[in-house]
């Protein structure tokens, strides 16, 4: 079976999360839609290099299928986007990869962005893709401070108690907080 590794982008606001649920939509699930309509209508399983929770978005998360036949990455692409529509996900690249691509296990590094906006008035474009403070911020003490973040941090108290990760111990190789007007943008690695 011919690996592909898509590149997906996807608001959160309407899924449980990424992964497949029982009762609720999820990306996953989505994504496995859209491949079976690829795969002659036999199920397909796509697998994500790491979860979202529920209304978390991705510019650009990694995650593998393996179809029945083989296809063009870019009319895997195309075809994947055709049947994704109305909902809000998109693969932005598709690409064949060999059998040994898994795209939680192959995994080197993951990256997050959160966006803090920094004014009175209530958010409009931007509810459900960034925190609004209704105070000024300190942007470079905020970068002070979050050095204090980079290293290898035992995270057992923001684990959920069914958290399957082998080890609460993880490690930030960098944070950056940067000024753009009034927000700020907090970059994790």
């Amino acid at each position: 079976m011919p690996r592909y590794r898509l590149i997906v982008e996807y608001d959160g606001r309407p899924f449980s999360g990424w992964q497949r649920q029982a009762h609720a939509p999820s990306v996953q699930e989505t994504l496995e839609r859209a491949g079976a309509a690829l795969n002659g209508g036999e199920a397909v399983e796509v697998i994500g290099a790491g979860r979202t929770d529920a209304g978390v978005h991705a510019l650009a998360q990694v995650a593998h299928l393996d179809l029945g036949r083989e296809m063009r990455a870019d009319k895997l692409r195309d075809a994947m986007n055709a049947h994704l529509r109305p909902d809000p996900v998109a693969v932005l690249d598709a690409q064949a990869v060999g059998d040994d691509f898994h795209a939680r296990f192959s995994a080197t590094r993951r990256s997050y962005l959160y966006r803090i906006v920094a004014r009175r008035a209530d958010l409009t474009l931007d509810v459900g893709r960034a925190w609004r403070v209704p105070m000024k911020l300190n942007h470079e003490k905020m970068q002070e401070a979050a050095q204090a973040l980079v290293g290898k941090h035992d995270f057992s108290t923001f684990r959920d108690a069914q958290c399957q990760a082998d080890s609460p111990v993880k490690t930030l190789s960098e944070i950056e907080v940067t000024r753009l007007g009034n927000e700020s943008e907090v970059r994790c690695a």
